[in-house]
């Protein structure tokens, strides 16, 4: 682990190499599990505001979840996440000819309907951020599912940190980015 400002960041993420195959997972990660997408308070408000314009976007299974949870829900432990479908898919799911599962929301804003692109924590993904009262941790989820993914990223020579660059960058900023760059530079 090493400190970044008020971050906490294991190795994992500079020395571990990861490119989504969403050929080979078929975005499992957004139907397997038995939790949603986590979110901040903020993203809870942006969910709110733009569900009209994301809802054409999504399946009737989708809807009939999200009209009868909300557009988020709130854990037992006062977290919020995006709602299931049948305590499995995450509600803003839908699927591709392939059967591959993709974001709804993503669909949304690759469509220009809306200028968010999705949950940072679904942007981030494989990095899960913890907030804490005096920092946030940054680390690796490691999940079996993302195997090949592991697997491309190692056969293309791309670390974590710069797969889920726009994404850092986004969470973090600029500056808590290069300032990660330049610990990657020494680590090597």
């Amino acid at each position: 682990m090493f400190q970044l400002g008020n971050t906490i960041v294991s190795e994992d993420i500079i020395e571990k190499d990861f490119v989504c195959n969403l050929s080979a997972c078929k975005g499992a990660c957004c139907i397997d599990g038995d939790a949603g997408a986590p979110l901040d308070a903020e993203e809870t408000e942006i969910l709110k505001t733009i569900y009209p314009k994301v809802k054409p976007f999504l399946r009737k299974e989708g809807i009939t979840a999200i009209e009868a949870q909300g557009t988020h829900i709130t854990t037992p432990f006062g977290d919020f996440e995006t709602p299931l479908i049948n305590g499995a898919d995450c509600a803003y799911v839908i699927f591709d000819d392939k059967k591959t599962a993709l974001c709804g929301i993503e669909e949304a804003y690759n469509q220009g309907e809306i200028s968010w692109k999705k949950p940072v924590s679904c942007h981030l993904y494989p990095i899960r951020v913890k907030e804490y009262s005096e920092f946030s941790a940054v680390n690796y989820d490691k999940w079996e599912i993302c195997d090949d993914a592991c697997t491309l990223g190692k056969e293309l020579q791309v670390p974590i940190y710069k797969f889920v660059k726009e994404a850092l960058i986004r969470k973090f900023g600029e500056d808590w980015y290069s300032e990660l760059e330049q610990v990657a530079k020494k680590y090597q």
